[in-house]
């Protein structure tokens, strides 16, 4: 496996309220149904449980991120399903004052050897936009 890793993101929020938003994946639906329809390209009939969100991606069919561990108010672990490769993805918290919590994003994949000079950076970038988009969603809600 894999391991790609964002760099640490600040959220001015209390760790627990960040845990709490997060760990219930249907808060995420405002904010996917607010992409554009252009960036969402790709990404069809999204559906969202508390503990996974699902989409039909082209070229691969339905795609689940599911919640396979918690750790509260510390940890979410997520597993990719209907995928060709083996992938898990950690949001990990670190609260640091009352209104300063540390987020890093992780993801470890099942990449071939082959294939990582190809998709690895992309991979990588990805997981950097990911913390990015989360962090900046989590600090602007009011």
């Amino acid at each position: 496996m894999t391991t790609y890793e964002s760099k640490q993101k600040q959220i001015r929020r209390e760790q627990g309220v960040v845990y709490d938003r997060i760990s219930d994946l249907r808060n995420a639906k405002p904010y996917v149904d607010a992409i554009s329809a252009e960036m969402r390209q790709g990404m069809e009939d999204v559906e969202f449980t508390e503990d996974s969100v699902s989409f039909k991606a082209n070229m691969v069919g339905r795609v689940t991120l599911k919640i396979i561990d918690r750790e509260s108010p510390k940890m979410l672990k997520f597993q990719a399903e209907g995928i060709p490769l083996a992938a898990n993805l950690w949001i990990q918290l670190v609260g640091v004052s009352e209104n300063d919590t540390r987020m890093k994003v992780t993801v470890k994949a099942d990449v071939p050897l082959m294939l990582r000079p190809m998709i690895g950076n992309r991979i990588g970038e990805g997981v950097e936009r990911f913390a990015d988009m989360l962090a900046y969603t989590l600090n602007e809600e009011r």
